[in-house]
């Protein structure tokens, strides 16, 4: 009896007290993770570059 309590607990909780984000926040959210994703890569990328130039630099010494 102890599981149906707590699933019934649980919807209720999902249904009525969790506060859903509106769909423009939702986009705005992703929009966000995107960007920042890009710059990341776009960084690790730019330092990768960076150090292989050094790297092949420092080995053809």
């Amino acid at each position: 009896m102890n599981i149906i309590k707590d699933i019934k607990e649980s919807y209720n909780e999902l249904v009525y007290k969790v506060s859903w984000p509106t769909q423009k926040a939702l986009v705005n959210s992703s929009v966000l993770v995107l960007v920042a994703s890009i710059v990341l890569a776009v960084f690790i990328w730019a330092v990768d570059k960076i150090f292989n130039l050094l790297m092949e630099l420092i080995y053809s010494i």
